[in-house]
């Protein structure tokens, strides 16, 4: 038995397909999905990352930088519902990174502390997700 993930943003569904697990960051922490794992729902933290493992042996794992959004799991069902994300392997990473320093700048002393800019998190999700150390 496996997991059927979605996930979804306004403009439309960024993957979709079965999957072995799934790991997601909300705001009560790192969340792993398995089969018939009990119903939930919790709030993408802003600026993470989402770990999907597809079902197939062989194939690569799936990230995806988020912006926030929510998550939900019943019936061996997943639905990721982001407000913005991106494949890391759709992520162009010199623009992500002229990005993130741009962000780095404009924050000043706040960015890496704990009230680090939204913009920032996300672009750091980015190349995260497209596998680049930040």
């Amino acid at each position: 038995m496996t997991l059927h993930v979605a996930l979804v943003e306004p403009e439309g569904e960024v993957w979709s397909g079965e999957a072995e697990m799934v790991i997601a960051r909300t705001l009560d922490g790192e969340i792993g999905l398995l089969t018939n794992h009990a119903p939930v729902i919790g709030v993408l933290a802003e600026g993470s990352t989402v770990q999907i493992r597809p079902e197939q042996q062989g194939q690569p794992d799936v990230f995806a930088a988020v912006t926030g959004g929510f998550l939900s799991m019943a019936d061996n069902r997943v639905s990721i519902l982001a407000r913005e994300s991106q494949l890391g392997t759709d992520v162009d990473v010199a623009v992500a990174q002229a990005e993130l320093d741009r962000a780095l700048e404009a924050a000043g002393p706040a960015a890496g502390g704990p009230e680090e800019p939204a913009d920032v998190r996300y672009y750091r999700a980015l190349l995260s997700a497209a596998g680049q150390a930040n």
